[in-house]
């Protein structure tokens, strides 16, 4: 990567409960502009990797022991949520998180709080619309009455009103249909397009994520183990049959490959 990264990520550490140490010495980097894959398998540490960069960890009784995380060239050690979002950094949870007895456009005006303050609410609310005109039609609608492909919109639409330069996406292809799912990631990369948003994504559809990111990083047990262009990464051996093989494009098990013990640099 050759911009200058607005997020940079340096030899960070996670523990959970005093105890459970989940990232061990993660570092990567996130050029403004630009979406970067953050690919794993279950449990490799990729929700929390957003979740210290958000600093939601303190609500799950996790926290950071070491490493450091900067945005914009600033530290945000220590720095509230609520600090982080209006600072620009914008969490899009996994499984949506929506506000179910709010209507849509009631969920929608939760995210002006991150703008730090209402501003041109109804500017906003017509260009998640655009985005999304599926939620226009059910805008007094209570969100709790959406699919779920219509939730991952309306989270993805809160996460546009508070005007993020980097939004942290957190498996938007979770529980959805292949055709939503196409829909969704053909949006996200008119977002980053048309907007400028700058998007590190968490995804296992590494088929999906590798197609609309410019970098990817791979994690496995808290580390990173292979980073590099998509491009790149779509043509190495390992990626194409860990990641992009004959399952859908999800990650097959590393259990049913016999030869995975050889790969010594996957375990580096």
């Amino acid at each position: 990567m050759t911009k200058e990264p607005l997020l940079r990520v340096n030899n960070l550490e996670v523990v959970y409960n005093h105890t459970v140490q989940v990232l061990k010495g993660l570092s990567l980097a996130v050029p403004e502009g630009e979406v970067v894959a953050l690919l794993g398998s279950n449990g490799a540490g990729k929700s929390t990797t957003l979740k210290a960069i958000s600093g939601l960890l303190p609500m799950e009784d996790g926290a950071v022991t070491d490493g450091e995380i900067r945005f914009g060239g600033v530290s945000l050690a220590g720095r509230q949520p609520h600090e982080i979002a209006r600072r620009g950094v914008f969490q899009v949870m996994e499984g949506r998180r929506v506000f179910e007895e709010l209507t849509v456009e009631e969920n929608l005006s939760c995210a002006s709080y991150a703008r730090g303050g209402a501003g041109d609410l109804a500017g906003a609310y017509e260009k998640v619309y655009g985005y999304f005109p599926r939620l226009a039609e059910r805008r007094r609608q209570l969100a709790g009455y959406l699919s779920g492909g219509e939730q991952q919109m309306l989270a993805i639409g809160r996460a546009l009103v508070a005007r993020p330069r980097l939004m942290l996406l957190d498996e938007p292809s979770l529980g959805l249909s292949p055709i939503l799912v196409e829909e969704i990631f053909g949006i996200v990369s008119r977002i980053n397009r048309e907007e400028g948003t700058t998007i590190l994504l968490v995804e296992q559809n590494a088929n999906m994520a590798l197609s609309v990111s410019s970098f990817g990083y791979i994690m496995e047990n808290g580390r990173i183990v292979l980073d590099g262009p998509t491009s790149l990464l779509r043509e190495d051996r390992d990626v194409r049959e860990f990641y992009l093989g004959g399952h859908g494009g999800q990650r097959k098990s590393y259990r049913d490959l016999k030869h995975y013990k050889r790969r010594k640099r996957w375990l580096s």
